[in-house]
């Protein structure tokens, strides 16, 4: 394989990574104590249109599997550079509030592995 598939590849395989640990920090969060409690709370405070943000929030992530792979050396720079810091704020903002330490070391690898995706993007030359 070339050097430019390659670097497809890899940028989709960390999205897909990315994607994995945020779900994995969902499901490994029911485990708090009160999870369900604060969900059903929740659930009763949120908007139809605060939902549709995080599921677009959650979608870059998502589309950035297909994207990283099919678009073109110049567009994949673009939508990683608008992507990355996007994904890395809801990250940050869009957990709960005194979030589980599991949600904090998943966290960590979702930022840390955006950041690589930024390297690598960064670095990739014409």
């Amino acid at each position: 394989m070339n050097e430019r598939l390659d670097r497809k590849i890899i940028l989709s395989t960390l999205w897909v990574f990315v994607l994995m640990n945020m779900i994995y920090a969902d499901i490994v969060g029911q485990l708090k104590p009160g999870y369900f409690e604060l969900v059903a709370k929740m659930s009763q405070e949120l908007s139809a249109e605060m939902v549709l943000t995080f599921s677009v929030l959650l979608e870059i992530p998502i589309g950035l599997i297909l994207l990283a792979r099919i678009l073109p050396r110049k567009a994949n720079r673009v939508v990683n550079f608008l992507a990355v810091p996007i994904s890395i704020a809801y990250v940050v903002f869009g957990g709960m509030d005194n979030p589980p330490i599991s949600y904090l070391f998943f966290g960590s690898v979702e930022i840390a592995s955006m950041l690589v995706i930024m390297t690598i993007t960064w670095r990739w030359k014409a």
